[in-house]
């Protein structure tokens, strides 16, 4: 995971409509950026819908959120249709992304190495400063971040 205090690496990724995002489309207000490993696991469908159910909070706080997953744009638009969610999702197929926020870690899966992405959240300022980061969990990640912010 990157430091507190360092400048977030710059993003251009496709959402979930194909509109392509950037880091600096965020400026000037706080961002919740959460890497989460896939679309419909039960895991990451939890804490989508605890994003979802407080969207509205994060918003007076003046906070964007957007998660990141290595899906492609119509598989996140898809997951974000089922699951009603008002936020942004963005596309890294490449793991690009990923790996410029340190989120991607080497497992064994079945007998045979694979790169998993760590369940992680950065609050970014609007300055583009990272002033949290950590692995969370799915159910309690959504209140808590709203707490820190």
């Amino acid at each position: 995971m990157l430091n507190v205090g360092t400048k977030a690496p710059d993003f251009c990724l496709p959402d979930q409509n194909g509109e392509l995002r950037r880091l600096s489309d965020y400026a000037g207000s706080a961002l919740v950026l959460y890497f989460y490993s896939r679309d419909g696991s039960l895991g990451c469908t939890r804490q989508a819908q605890g994003f979802a159910a407080r969207y509205a909070a994060f918003q007076e706080k003046g906070a964007a959120v957007v998660g990141v997953s290595k899906d492609s744009p119509a598989a996140h638009q898809r997951f974000a249709a089922k699951q009603a969610l008002p936020f942004t999702l963005l596309a890294d197929e490449s793991r690009e992304t990923q790996r410029a926020y340190d989120v991607l870690k080497a497992k064994t899966d079945h007998g045979k190495q694979v790169l998993a992405t760590l369940r992680a959240v950065y609050i970014i300022d609007g300055e583009g400063v990272i002033r949290w980061a950590g692995q969370v969990k799915a159910s309690d990640d959504p209140a808590a971040l709203l707490e820190l912010l």
